[in-house]
């Protein structure tokens, strides 16, 4: 691993530490900006380095450092029931990892979806785990942490692919670093 990638990671787990920072609290989940940089992530750094920056965030956090949403860290954090939603991100990172790779779609369309996807599997994993932990349906989960949230974080979405191609052009990123 070269320096320029670490230096990479480094700046991309911080700045999702920072976008965890704003947050609007909304019932059991949180209003926070990390949507819009898991969007930004893969297309700036690469599938497995931003997957490597999302796996070091929560490490960092597990540890207990206050990278969490609220300035909350630790173990408990992954295991509450929000937890579900950042073990999401990991797995639906790793998944648009897969998608951003796919050279046959065009490059917008590819990590539109590949966004979705992290978007979907985060859904999917929290609105399980919420049900788990708080011991409700996942439809009353899935209606108190993930409905309300649906409309802006496709927003958000739209926003970290768009912010991310600039940062990608601007830097005059490989286009082989996608994947």
């Amino acid at each position: 691993m070269t320096s320029s990638r670490a230096c990479h990671m480094g700046l991309s787990t911080a700045l999702l530490a920072v976008s965890a920072m704003v947050t609007v609290p909304f019932g059991p989940v949180p209003f926070t900006l990390q949507t819009m940089v898991l969007a930004l992530l893969p297309v700036v750094l690469g599938g497995r380095d931003a997957v490597c920056s999302v796996a070091l965030y929560l490490l960092l956090g597990a540890v207990g450092l206050p990278v969490f949403s609220g300035l909350s860290g630790g173990v408990a954090h992954l295991l509450g029931p929000t937890g579900g939603f950042l073990w999401g991100f990991l797995i639906g990172t790793a998944l648009a990892a897969v998608v951003c790779g796919l050279r046959s779609i065009p490059e917008r369309t590819r990590f539109s979806l590949g966004a979705l996807l992290m978007l979907t599997a985060s859904y999917a994993a929290g609105t399980a785990q919420l049900s788990w932990v708080m011991g409700v349906s996942p439809r009353a989960a899935a209606a108190m942490a993930v409905l309300p949230f649906v409309g802006p974080d496709l927003v958000k979405m739209f926003v970290g692919v768009s912010v991310g191609l600039s940062v990608r052009r601007a830097l005059g990123l490989d286009r082989s670093k996608s994947a």
